[in-house]
This record gives C-alpha cells, structure tokens and sequence, in this order.
C-alpha cells in the first residue's frame, strides 16, 4: 500500500492513465477526473460520450461532507409528432439473451455532459481545460489498439454501431466491426474536443455543434431544439447521508432512485444484525428483496418502519421521475492530498448516427421503457431523468475515504450495497471486496448469483429452481465497481472490477 499518493480506479487501461498524467501534472482528483471523462468519451465509446450525461460524488480534502453534481440528461422541452420521429427497435445480442433497444433522432434526450463538464472545471478544478483535454485527444487522433472487452462490447451492440454511414465509418470502416487489437481512433472527436477546450460550454449550446444537433434533430425526426440546450442547468445536489457501521455513506439523492435504495438496503441489514442475524448471501437476497418490496409500494411500509419515514419521503422523490437504466461507465480518483471524485457516466447505447463530423453520437435515453411505464411516446416534458448511476463515497470515523461506482444498469445498486458491505461489515480489503462473489435479485423474485458463495447459501438460491440463475464465472452483468480508497495514515489502494477489465494506477 502506498502513502502519501493518488490513486485512480477506471475501466480502461487508457482511462486510468489519463487520470494519472494529469496527477502527474500537479492537478487535483477533479483535474483528473475531467481528464479521464474525456478519455472514456474515446476509450469506452459504447458506454458515454459528450451527447450523454452522468453524475461527479466530489469530496473536498479533510471535508465530512460531500457534493453531488447531477449533470445527467432531461426530457425534452416538447415532444414532436409521433408520425415524425425516427424512433425504432433494435436487439443486443448478449449470447444467452437478447435485448430490445430503441435508437433513431427521437430516442435522444438532453444532454448534460458537456455542460456538467465546464461546471465541475469551473467549480473544482486547477488546471486548464485545454490540458485535461491533451490526453484524450492524442488517443482519438494517433489511435490504440482496440480493447478484448471494448471489441466485445461492439459485437453487442452491433445494429446501433452500424445503423447509419456515419457511425459505421468509426466503429465499422469498410462494413466490418473493429476486432480486438485492430487500431480505433476518432479524428473527428479529437477535433471537437479540442474545440470544445478553446469555446467552452457555449460550443453546444448556441455554437456550431448544438447547431448541428439541432439541424440532424430536425431533419431526421428528433426532439431536440436549441431552447432545450439554452435551458439546460447542471445541478448541485446534497447527498443522501447514511451511517452504517461506524461510517457515513454519501449517496446519489433524489431525483436518482440509486441512494435511497442503496441506503434501504443497509438499513434492511442493520436490522437484521441487531435481531442477530448473520450478513450473509441469504440475508442480502432478503435485503434486496425487501428493498424491491420497498420501491414498488413508493417506500411506505418497511422504509417506514426502517427508517422512520426518512427513506420513505427520499423514495417518493424518485419515483416521480423517469427511470432511464443505461450502459455506464465509472472513474474513482483520490489524490494525495483526500480530494475524492466518483463519477459515473453514461450514454445508453447511442442513437445510432454520428452528429455532423463531430465524431460522437447522442444518447438514446429515451428509448427506455420504464420512462413511461411501457409507453415509449408518453414521457414527460421537460423533466431531469432518474437514475440507478451510483457514484458514492465513504467516509469513516478514522479518516479513511473510499470512491466507488459502477455500471450494469439495474444492478448498480446491489453491486454498490455489496461491495460497502464487504468493507464496512465483513472488514475486507479492497481487491478482495470488489471481487467477492456477487448476487442480484429483480422486481420478479429472479436471482442471479455468481460462483463462490458458501455452499449452503448456493443450495437454498438453488432451490428456487426456476427463479435462480447460477452463473458459471464471474460477469459484467453484476456491473464493475471500479474503487479507489484512501486509508486514514495516507495509503492508498484501488481496484478495478476484473468483471469489466477495470485497472487501477497509483501515481
């Protein structure tokens, strides 16, 4: 364990060495944060990109306290014509299932992360945007070679990434998807993001990439007009504080759905602890199940009892917005001096064409069913969409501070519930916390559990014959808790989640 440094966890070996160039450099854990967004706009393309959004967990040095910087996406300001809207279905293919997604202009919300950018630089950072730029733009221009689990994530998603000339050009020149070890660059992102660095935040709103958002949304059937990027706000959130174990855990607040149910989950555990339960495999399922109970009634009943109606009004709040369950990506940085970022970003899967030459891809949001309870043409306008994105920190009595986050749409929670748990109640390091074995359990009483868990505890999921799902190996279904970790005599430790090839760098 190393002390006296910084620390990154992210999903990419370039990801990670972005963060840690910029701590080189002398910039600060929000410095490097920037730097490794720009990075996984060009690393992990599949997963966000500057037509997307996300949420920064920031933790200032030596602060009890944190703040949630939502620069997630919104509906938009007013919904075209049915008859006019590119909007249809696709599936992903993940081999032992398939998946329905909707792409086209009309599955694009609003995006924040452009704007979420320049105020967290504005807020946060030290160094120039021009220089937290540098690293992504050097990969985009001169390229790398192209990820296992980058290129894997490709074929997944193969009809969106070769739905349209444009997009095709990128991750599918010639009309054959890029293999792992071909070289993947984006000459067009290279040169947006150097602009961006040079016009700021205007450069979407009013200048001659929002120009051309507009223009395609107009022509080829989306939503989206200039009023809603003019209108658009990144927004500075408390977070939801919750004790466990001796320690405070910051969580994603209202209008995300993530914290609450973080925290009805732990709350859940802690009775069952003072009742003398065990904290085991069997008594997370229950928690989980508890906390799916707990969300379906709006947080009455058990959140109530719980946790004295607090969880309950917190619950309330998320339910009113949207859900919007996408692929995300995660990046955890402390650096030497406690500075704390977790950020956590997505772009669903993108809307399938490439927005001018401009070298990315809006999001399609709005393709998600939850948005309106099955009635994709019936969202609400104007609306900031809720989210499972958990970007969380931890901090304990001692000093010690953890950044963690993860992606895998609906499983974050668990994930995130599991991995606190490992540290905080089972006393686990950190390597062994992130890659303990996993479970997850849907609205409908299905579990899906990897290998490892005690064999009692595999026989009675097992026993729920068809709604268990035992899986072979560990797998990026149960998400990738990418996590960074601070101890109170200056050490420092991450890991990357090997389920979604994570690294972490210490610098």
């Amino acid at each position: 364990m190393a002390k006296n440094k910084s620390v990154v966890a992210a999903g990419h070996e370039l990801t990670a060495s972005a963060a840690a160039e910029i701590l080189q450099d002398g910039g600060n854990a929000f410095d490097a944060a920037l730097a490794s967004t720009c990075m996984a706009f060009v690393a992990e393309a599949v997963f966000c990109a500057p037509g997307g959004g996300g949420f920064l967990m920031a933790r200032r040095a030596g602060s009890d306290k944190a703040t949630l910087f939502d620069f997630f996406v919104e509906t938009p300001l007013k919904r075209r014509l049915a008859r006019e809207v590119s909007f249809y279905p696709i599936h992903a293919d993940f081999g032992p299932a398939k998946q329905e997604f909707h792409i086209g202009l009309g599955s694009s919300a609003t995006p924040g992360a452009v704007p979420g950018l320049f105020g967290l630089h504005e807020a946060l950072c030290t160094l120039p945007m021009k220089r937290l730029v540098e690293p992504a733009v050097r990969a985009a221009r001169h390229g790398f070679p192209l990820s296992t689990f980058q290129a894997y994530l490709f074929t997944v998603i193969a009809p969106i990434l070769t739905a349209s000339e444009g997009v095709a050009r990128i991750f599918a020149p010639g009309g054959k998807l890029l293999e792992a070890g071909q070289t993947f660059s984006n000459e067009g992102l290279a040169e947006t993001l150097e602009w961006l660095a040079e016009d700021g935040a205007r450069l979407f709103a009013d200048g001659d990439v929002g120009r051309a958002i507009v223009a395609q949304s107009e022509e080829l059937g989306g939503h989206l007009r200039q009023d809603d990027f003019k209108s658009y706000r990144v927004a500075r959130r408390e977070p939801l504080y919750w004790k466990h174990a001796g320690a405070t855990v910051a969580l994603n607040p209202p209008p995300a759905a993530s914290g609450a149910l973080i925290a009805f989950g732990l709350a859940y555990l802690e009775a069952l602890a003072e009742q003398g339960r065990e904290i085991d495999a069997l008594a997370l399922k229950r928690a989980m199940d508890a906390t799916n109970d707990a969300r379906a009634a709006h947080g009455e009943g058990l959140a109530d009892r719980l946790a004295n109606g607090v969880l309950a009004k917190e619950l309330r709040a998320a339910e009113r917005h949207p859900q919007a369950y996408r692929g995300t990506t995660h990046i955890s940085v402390i650096d030497k001096d406690g500075n704390a970022a977790a950020i956590s970003l997505s772009n669903g899967e993108g809307n399938g064409f490439i927005v001018g030459n401009f070298g990315f891809m809006l999001n399609n949001m709005l393709g998600e069913e939850d948005l309106a309870s099955g009635r994709l043409d019936a969202w609400r306008e104007g609306v900031r969409l809720s989210s499972m994105m958990a970007p969380t920190v931890i901090l304990e009595s001692d000093g010690s501070v953890t950044a963690l986050g993860t992606g895998g749409s609906n499983r974050i929670r668990s994930a995130i519930l599991q991995v606190a748990v490992n540290l905080l109640d089972f006393r686990l390091d950190l390597e062994q916390a992130v890659e303990a074995p996993r479970l997850h359990v849907e609205r409908d009483g299905r579990t899906s559990f990897e290998p490892g868990l005690a064999e009692a505890a595999q026989a009675e999921l097992l026993a729920l014959e068809k709604n268990a799902h035992a899986w072979p190996e560990r797998n990026l279904f149960f998400g990738g808790v990418h996590t960074a970790r601070r101890h109170a005599d200056g050490g420092v430790v991450g890991a990357g989640d090997p389920r979604r090839q994570g690294v972490s760098r210490i610098v």
